[in-house]
């Protein structure tokens, strides 16, 4: 049935190159002629001169371009082109018996070839995907140079996306013969690249080749050694992400009464997990390894749900008043005397402290309740001046001087001043009590607001240290070390 069908196929080319009975017939044509229809040429049968021959096929890839690497599918595209030579002894001839004519081209299909496919293809295209003519020389080599596009089977490493490597191989053998009827021998150690065409993603390092043999196959692999280029990945993935988690760090720079310190740290935890999502659609779905940028995606968020803990804890304390906390000497020591010396802060007004504090400061051994003391059974006023003794001024010194009051009534006149006097200066003292309360009120008050403001300053320093070290940390190996292949 198969030599029938190559005979067919022959016919028709015969035909287009008007061989069958016309006079005048060129040498290419007699010797096409010749080596297919007087020799009777099957192309179904092994080129062997004996059942035990094995035919030695030269095989070498040449690569023209690296159209794709599916991650998600796993499958490398490419267009290639498949040398293959052998000899045939049925297909050659004698020069000098047609004008010295030392090669021809026939179609294929015309000749036996040893059916080398794609092993490891993805979409089930086995074979090249154009059957272009062969090339017979004289003493019966057989060249064959088809081009292909093949979708071959990639396992992907996804431990260093996007700086990483793949390592892709391409598996070729024989489809019909075995190894103790056909051998396949590589003319290069490395698939060529002469006509390759640079790629926008990928760049292909090396690609050597080698050959598997044992009993029952004899194949050979290309491992092609790709490497990514990351700049796309850079720009539009990496960079905005070392930007948005950089937004929590200056959440411990906004002041505690904005109200807007949570809201900036759950925006960026938002936008860590709209980058984590365009992650998961384009590297494919593995459990056996975490890519490097989804390590830092996830220490981002981690990070960013440290920033918000401290955060509401740093509200907490800015919020905290005298009745309802009571300040820890050692939180005074620690947030109020050490940490704003060693973080250069200081406390508003902490310049005019000395002025200010023999003023607003209450001396214990005061007693605001004592009465007015006096001095030798006499009361005296605020200015020292004794309460029953009158002015030369006042209106009870002229009445007393001029006799119109009695002795009685002055006494009582006397006393009610006493009394008045001492009410008066009661309240006084009272007044400077109550504004001493209140200053000491605010002042505890403000303690608590300067320790949620050096919390901050601390934290500010903190995250922004472990998350310079911890990027320079994830990203300084695949950057900076060579990757083993």
């Amino acid at each position: 049935m198969e030599a029938s069908a190559a005979a067919a196929v022959f016919l028709m080319w015969t035909v287009t190159c008007g061989l069958p009975g016309v006079h005048g017939a060129t040498s290419e044509e007699n010797l096409v002629r010749m080596l297919f229809e007087e020799r009777g040429y099957n192309p179904t049968i092994r080129p062997a001169k004996s059942p035990d021959e094995v035919i030695t096929v030269h095989f070498y890839l040449s690569i023209s371009q690296l159209i794709s690497l599916n991650e998600k599918e796993e499958t490398m595209k490419t267009n290639v082109w498949l040398g293959q030579s052998w000899f045939d002894h049925r297909l050659a001839w004698n020069q000098a018996e047609f004008d010295n004519l030392t090669i021809i081209r026939v179609p294929a299909e015309a000749v036996w070839n040893p059916n080398i496919v794609l092993f490891n293809n993805k979409d089930g295209q086995y074979e090249v995907a154009l059957y272009t003519k062969v090339l017979l020389y004289a003493d019966g080599k057989v060249e064959w140079l088809p081009p292909a596009i093949f979708q071959s089977n990639c396992a992907i490493d996804v431990r260093q996306f996007p700086f990483d490597r793949q390592n892709c191989s391409m598996k070729f053998g024989s489809w019909t013969y075995g190894p103790e009827e056909l051998d396949i021998v590589l003319d290069y150690a490395t698939a060529t690249t002469d006509d390759f065409k640079e790629s926008g993603e990928w760049n292909i390092l090396r690609s050597p080749c080698r050959k598997v043999a044992n009993q029952k196959e004899v194949r050979v692999v290309f491992d092609f050694i790709i490497q990514r280029k990351p700049l796309f990945y850079i720009i539009n993935l990496i960079i905005p992400c070392i930007l948005t988690s950089s937004l929590s760090i200056l959440v411990f720079y906004l002041p505690s009464d904005c109200g807007e310190k949570i809201g900036l740290n759950m925006a960026v935890l938002l936008a860590m997990t709209v980058f984590l999502l365009l992650i998961a659609d384009i590297i494919p779905s593995t459990s056996l390894d975490v890519p490097l940028i989804g390590k830092y995606l996830i220490f981002t968020m981690t990070f960013v749900t440290m920033t918000t803990v401290a955060t509401v804890m740093i509200l907490n304390v800015h919020h905290r008043t005298a009745s309802t906390h009571e300040m820890p000497g050692w939180i005074r020591l620690v947030f109020i005397r050490v940490l704003p010396r060693i973080l250069r802060l200081h406390q508003p007004g902490e310049g005019e402290a000395g002025a200010e504090e023999h003023s607003n400061t209450w001396d214990p051994d005061i007693d605001l309740y004592s009465k007015p003391a006096a001095n030798n059974g006499v009361l005296h006023d605020a200015t020292g001046r004794p309460f029953g003794r009158m002015g030369p001024g006042s209106p009870g010194g002229k009445e007393e001087r001029a006799g119109k009051l009695p002795p009685e009534l002055s006494r009582v006149i006397g006393n009610v001043k006493v009394v008045t006097c001492f009410f008066k200066d009661l309240d006084e003292e009272s007044q400077v009590w109550g504004r001493y309360r209140i200053n000491v009120w605010c002042l505890i008050n403000d303690e608590w607001k300067f320790v949620a403001i050096v919390i901050d300053r601390l934290c500010l320093w903190l995250f922004g240290i472990i998350c310079v070290l911890s990027t320079l940390g994830l990203f300084y190996e695949p950057l900076f070390l060579p990757a083993e292949d």
